[in-house]
């Protein structure tokens, strides 16, 4: 039996997995980790799992970023100029991977990751109210992560949301859910840069990937939900183990298994 011209097995795959990678997505980052693999495993080749998995995460963000809006948890201020910083950094981390070899941006990841791993572990939550700190240092650390980040997701990708909503709360310094929902905003700019380079290179199964979108946003909605309403509590260690499964990820690349 097929679906849209897909056998049934692999929308099914396809639609779990992503539910399930939206719904941490939402919560703390790096849904990607499981969203991708999830493509590759239904038989996707790469480039079109990479564009469809951009489709239906898209589609999906929309709906957590739309739902931390209505709840006051987006600073536009920072919001705004961090999606322009993002698409410049998306743009020109892209170009960087057609020039270098990413086995060198793994590399310094399998010693980055033990250590963000370690931080975590030692703080005892992240912040549920914004910190003390110069708004004009605060705004510079903002922008310069969504600059520094879109270019990583560019030119990796895997775990930005993680790396962004990390520095927002731990560096400059504000409260997790207002970080949450301006990651939300840094992201769904990035992804839509990818998403039209994707489908102008004819690298997209939008069927497919409207399908799974239709799940990318209930598990984004739901995690937001989650989110928002416990906090830290239940960030910290979605967090943890978005970085366990990144290791995991890098690692197994770096040896030529993944």
């Amino acid at each position: 039996m097929d679906i849209f011209g897909y056998p049934i097995w692999v929308v099914l795959l396809v639609c779990v997995g992503v539910f399930c990678a939206s719904f941490i997505d939402a919560i703390g980052g790096g849904g990607g980790i499981i969203s991708l693999p999830t493509y590759l495993l239904a038989g996707l080749p790469m480039h079109f799992a990479l564009g469809t998995n951009k489709l239906s995460s898209c589609i999906g963000t929309v709906a957590s970023t739309v739902r931390y809006i209505k709840n006051g948890y987006v600073d536009w201020l920072l919001g705004i100029p961090s999606v322009a910083l993002a698409l410049v950094g998306a743009h020109l981390g892209t170009r960087l991977h057609l020039a270098i070899d990413e086995q060198y941006l793994k590399l310094v990841l399998l010693f980055v990751l033990p250590v963000i791993a370690v931080i975590l572990l030692k703080k005892k939550d992240l912040p549920e109210e914004r910190k003390p700190l110069n708004e004009h240092l605060r705004r510079g650390i903002i922008w310069g992560a969504s600059l520094v980040f879109g270019a990583y997701d560019g030119f990796y990708g895997p775990g930005t949301g993680t790396f962004l909503l990390l520095s927002f709360c731990y560096v400059a310094k504000i409260d997790v859910r207002t970080a949450s929902g301006n990651v939300k905003l840094v992201n769904l700019a990035s992804n839509v840069g990818a998403l039209f380079t994707s489908l102008v290179a004819g690298k997209v199964l939008i069927p497919l990937g409207l399908i799974s979108a239709v799940f990318a946003t209930a598990g984004q909605y739901l995690g937001a939900g989650l989110a928002l309403k416990n906090g830290a509590k239940i960030v910290r260690p979605v967090i943890l183990l978005v970085i366990l499964l990144l290791a995991g990820k890098v690692l197994l690349e770096f040896l030529g298994i993944g």
